[in-house]
C-alpha cells in the first residue's frame, strides 16, 4: 500500500467488482417480485442486470448505499469485510440481498475524473512510506 501511495506518479486505484444476490430462505415469499438467484452486477461505477430481468427500486434503494463502501478495499475486521447480507426494505419479507465481492478491477485517477491530484505532501509521503 505505502508503495502506491507514495509514487505520485501511479494514479491507478483498485475497486472490488461486486454481485449483489437475491436470497431467501425456503419456501418463504418474496414480495417484491424477485426470484432467489436473481441479480444484478457492478463494475466501477456501472451496474449491470441480466437480459430480461428486473430488480426492484425499493430493494435497490436499501443496498445501494453501501456499494461504493463495499467496492474499497477494507480493513479484515471492518464489518464491512465480514457482513455481507442486507435485509429487504421490507419488514413482511424475509429475503435479504447477499453482496459478494468477485474481483479487483484497476482503474485511473485521470481516466475517472477531471480533478488532477493535490501535489505530494513530503511530510506526509514520508510518513506513508515508513507504515
Amino acid at each position: 500500500m505505502s508503495q502506491i501511495l507514495s509514487d505520485h506518479s501511479d494514479d491507478s486505484f483498485q475497486l472490488y467488482d461486486l454481485r449483489v444476490e437475491v436470497v431467501c430462505p425456503p419456501n418463504e415469499r418474496i414480495l417484491c417480485g424477485a426470484k432467489p438467484g436473481d441479480y444484478f452486477t457492478l463494475q466501477g461505477e456501472m451496474l449491470h442486470l441480466p437480459p430480461g430481468q428486473g430488480f426492484s427500486i425499493y430493494s435497490l434503494g436499501a443496498v445501494l448505499p453501501l456499494l461504493a463502501a463495499k467496492q474499497r478495499v477494507t480493513h479484515p475486521h471492518d464489518w464491512m469485510t465480514t457482513d455481507a447480507e442486507i435485509a429487504c426494505p421490507d419488514p413482511h419479507c424475509k429475503s435479504r440481498l447477499k453482496i459478494v465481492r468477485t474481483g479487483l478491477r484497476m482503474f485511473r485517477h485521470a481516466e475517472v475524473t477531471v480533478v488532477p491530484l493535490p501535489p505530494p505532501n513530503d511530510e506526509e509521503e514520508i510518513r506513508m512510506a515508513r507504515e
